[in-house]
């Protein structure tokens, strides 16, 4: 039986799935031996094709946006350039986050090694501004590094802009790298929830999605709930009442 993603929404111009964790958006030479695409996936659901919008990386869960034409996707990826489009994630990291804050770092296009020995070109830091927001932490007696105890928060993060890797990056620039990140994070507190909580994933999940509708203007607000992994390490934790609670009921509100 073909693969089938959750649709959040779907009209004559736009369809959004929930892309679980593990899955590409589409074919990428960084994953040459993947033979699972989003798009692909949406593409056989739908029996249209399907253009990209934006991009959610491999490991991250949650609202993916396609559209029906190339027309619409222009459209709407020009909402995202002029700032037109809000973005909120769920994320764990290591440590006591601040109760909120602004992380403005420039980046560096993250460039893969094979291409910058062919290509040899520097390229320069590009503007990248993130706000957070703490809503839950616990000290976990477990000595995972050098102390007695290990400390973790529960943040919602909001990329005012949208460079690649821009919040698992921005996060370890502030000592607060995203569990289960294998990239910035950091291998021990990755392995301890692989091994405490079962939980074998990046723990960055793309919650929701507000965006002008590009054909009638009227705002679009698409929601993605947490996946059985993700929820159930939040029971766990405690933290399941600091969720939005529209990010955890299934049962959500109207999409427009």
């Amino acid at each position: 039986m073909d693969e089938c993603l959750e649709v959040l929404y779907q009209d004559d111009y736009l369809v959004a799935v929930n892309k679980p964790s593990g899955l590409l958006v589409h074919r990428s030479p960084i994953d040459r031996h993947e033979t699972r695409f989003a798009l692909q996936t949406v593409r056989n659901q739908t029996g249209r094709r399907v253009y990209p919008v934006h991009r959610l990386d491999k490991p991250t869960s949650g609202v993916l946006l396609f559209a029906f034409s190339p027309e619409i996707a222009r459209s709407l990826v020009e909402c995202f350039a002029a700032g037109e489009v809000k973005k909120s994630y769920l994320a764990v990291v290591r440590g006591y986050a601040p109760d909120e804050g602004t992380i403005d770092y420039p980046l560096v296009e993250d460039q893969d090694k094979h291409d910058h020995i062919f290509t040899g070109i520097e390229k320069e830091a590009q503007a990248a501004v993130t706000v957070f927001r703490c809503l839950a932490r616990i000290e976990l007696q477990s000595s995972v590094g050098r102390y007695a105890t290990s400390r973790y928060s529960l943040v919602s993060a909001a990329p005012r802009t949208g460079r690649r890797h821009q919040l698992r990056r921005h996060f370890k620039h502030i000592f607060h790298p995203i569990i289960g990140d294998t990239r910035y994070g950091e291998g021990r507190h990755n392995r301890f929830f692989r091994e405490e909580f079962g939980v074998h994933r990046l723990l960055l999940h793309a919650a929701e999605l507000m965006f002008p509708h590009p054909i009638t203007g009227a705002p679009v607000a698409l929601i993605a709930p947490l996946d059985h992994e993700f929820r159930t390490l939040m029971e766990r934790l405690g933290w399941l009442a600091a969720v939005p609670l529209e990010w955890r009921d299934p049962a959500r509100p109207p999409h427009v």
